[in-house]
């Protein structure tokens, strides 16, 4: 790889090129222990570089000899669209709250109908004080012929930017029975002067569908409702001109900048080959599988994260979910989070008032290539199986394949959730919310797993054998004990010990017991712990760390942590 990525680095008094890079990169490898003394400097390209789940590689450093050429760029400089979300099925209650919205800063609206939301007659009552001509309305799920009765019964044109939001393709990938008739919607949207779908990658991507999937399913999506217009006797133009398309944001920031430019790159040659001249609107959404219900406050972070890559990358419209979303129907609290993120991000830091600020940036520009190489070649494999509606269980298919593997890396903690597989705090108070009706969106979140544990905590703890003084062990006792907790399990620790008779009475009654010392104090009489742990009733022995002192298991780094905490529970229980 290394040949493959020269570089040199110019500045007023400072000379750098690939090899002094390399060489000040390894020594700080060398340090860390992920690289030896005898590894050559140039294995630091291989120990940085990243590679995604759809198997695309991050290089720690771009260049301009393997950076591919932009295409269509981001053209939006300014702010973006704030646009809030609203799941609740109290329509008085989306009412206060909508209004609460528009007059703080918010400047769309994202409207959930059905599918546990609201229901599409309540739409009246939800938008009873917003003024339809001046704050743009998208709906999601339903409700286009409500909505444009309203607009009737005001005699008002509905603000620019307002969606009626019809995508079957979407619904029909999520499991869900349509919930409109496309050709009404279309019909609906002509004559009221509204855009008409919205092609929405979540669809994908709440299930733990990969970037490339999630481009590759809302481009061929696009292909496919552009033939069904033009068979309805639109013009490609007229046709992309009623298409809006959404995309989730996550806190993996320069995929999610380089995502939200190659669906622009992508949908702009679609629009070539269709002979088609219509704008390309990107809505980008702050991805819910993201989410943590346990130690919610953390979902700012990530969601600021997911923003900022969304309006870096050239998003029209952003929708930050509030924090408490996956806990249940946010508060004007959480609202008002989610809606200050944006204002912080263009008022503040001033995000938007550069037009695609990454663009040039070898790095980005080679991500984006590539996320838009690959996008593109699982388009041709949907077309190939007949287009987005006869590929629908391949696609379901392959975004079952890429949720095993993220699970898998979540269960080895490679995938960090912070206040989940790591850090939790099994003492934390969640704060209390209503619950969302039944039938809303399905959302397969990436700490599902360790959700379901931390919501049947074990009663019994286990036994913390902490062996010599506190600043010796207290290194692998914390690790034990966060590990542990992910899982919802306690533990008791039996402080500063002095032998094998020492730790053997504190865990009397304890049917599990962890070891917790270090290497010298394992070689010196940690076997011999273990076996008079075993003979003073102990079942189960675990040991933190990666030793053999004859322990039914270990508690380690690059562990499966699910396996390992299942394991654990079984014993406890």
């Amino acid at each position: 790889m290394a040949d493959s990525v020269p570089f040199a680095l110019d500045l007023p008094g400072v000379h750098a090129d690939q090899s002094a890079w390399e060489k000040a990169a390894a020594d700080v490898l060398r340090k860390t222990g992920r690289m030896s003394a005898e590894d050559p400097d140039a294995l630091v390209w291989r120990k940085l570089t990243r590679t995604t789940l759809d198997g695309i590689a991050i290089a720690p450093v771009g260049s301009p000899r393997n950076a591919a050429p932009a295409g269509q760029r981001p053209e939006r400089a300014g702010a973006w669209d704030v646009r809030a979300g609203f799941a609740d099925f109290d329509p008085k209650v989306v009412a206060e709250q909508a209004i609460d919205e528009l007059q703080n800063g918010t400047t769309s609206l994202l409207v959930q109908v059905g599918l546990g939301a609201l229901a599409p007659a309540d739409l009246s009552i939800a938008l009873k004080d917003v003024l339809l001509d001046v704050a743009p309305v998208v709906l999601s799920g339903g409700g286009a012929g409500e909505f444009c009765a309203l607009l009737t019964q005001r005699g008002v044109q509905a603000a620019e930017g307002t969606n009626l939001g019809a995508d079957p393709l979407g619904e029909a990938l999520r499991g869900v029975a349509p919930t409109s008739d496309l050709g009404e919607v279309v019909s609906l949207a002509r004559t009221h002067h509204t855009l008409a779908i919205c092609i929405d990658g979540t669809a994908v991507h709440d299930q733990s569908g990969s970037d490339v999937q999630e481009l590759g399913w809302v481009i061929a999506a696009g292909a496919t409702y552009l033939r069904e217009l033009e068979g309805m006797g639109l013009s490609a133009t007229e046709a992309a001109g009623l298409i809006e398309l959404r995309l989730a944001a996550t806190d993996d920031q320069f995929p999610t900048i380089a995502k939200m430019r190659a669906l622009r790159q992508l949908w702009s040659r679609v629009l070539e080959l269709s002979h088609a001249d219509a704008p390309t609107r990107v809505h980008a959404v702050t991805s819910r599988p993201m989410m943590s219900s346990f130690d919610p406050y953390v979902n700012m972070l990530r969601t600021c994260v997911a923003a900022f890559a969304a309006g870096v990358g050239g998003a029209d419209a952003v929708t930050v979910l509030p924090f408490d979303a996956p806990i249940g129907l946010p508060d004007n609290f959480s609202r008002r989070i989610a809606r200050n993120t944006s204002a912080l991000l263009i008022d503040e830091a001033h995000v938007g008032k550069v037009a695609d600020p990454a663009g040039g940036s070898f790095a980005v520009e080679q991500l984006t290539h590539d996320l838009a190489e690959a996008a593109w070649a699982f388009l041709a494999e949907i077309e190939n199986a007949g287009g987005a509606s006869a590929a629908t269980p391949m696609v379901q298919e392959r975004i079952g394949e890429v949720a095993v593997k993220r699970d898998g890396m979540v269960a080895n903690r490679k995938a960090a959730i912070t206040g989940l597989t790591e850090f939790p705090n099994l003492g934390e108070e969640l704060p209390s919310r209503r619950d969302y009706a039944e039938g809303g969106i399905e959302v397969r979140a990436y700490g599902h797993e360790f959700e379901a544990l931390r919501r049947e905590p074990i009663a019994a703890p286990v036994f913390l054998a902490t062996m010599g003084p506190i600043a010796a062990h207290t290194a692998r006792a914390t690790f034990a004990t966060n590990l542990l907790a992910a899982g919802g399990i306690a533990c008791e620790a039996a402080g500063a010990s002095e032998s094998v008779a020492d730790l053997v009475n504190a865990a009397s009654g304890h049917r599990v017991v962890c070891l917790c010392g270090t290497d010298k104090a394992y070689a010196e009489w940690g076997s011999d712990l273990v076996a008079a742990l075993r003979a003073g009733g102990a079942s189960r022995v675990i040991v933190a760390g990666k030793v053999d002192v004859g322990a039914d298991d270990v508690a380690a780094m690059g562990i499966n942590a699910l396996d390992f905490l299942n394991r654990t529970r079984e014993a406890l229980s």
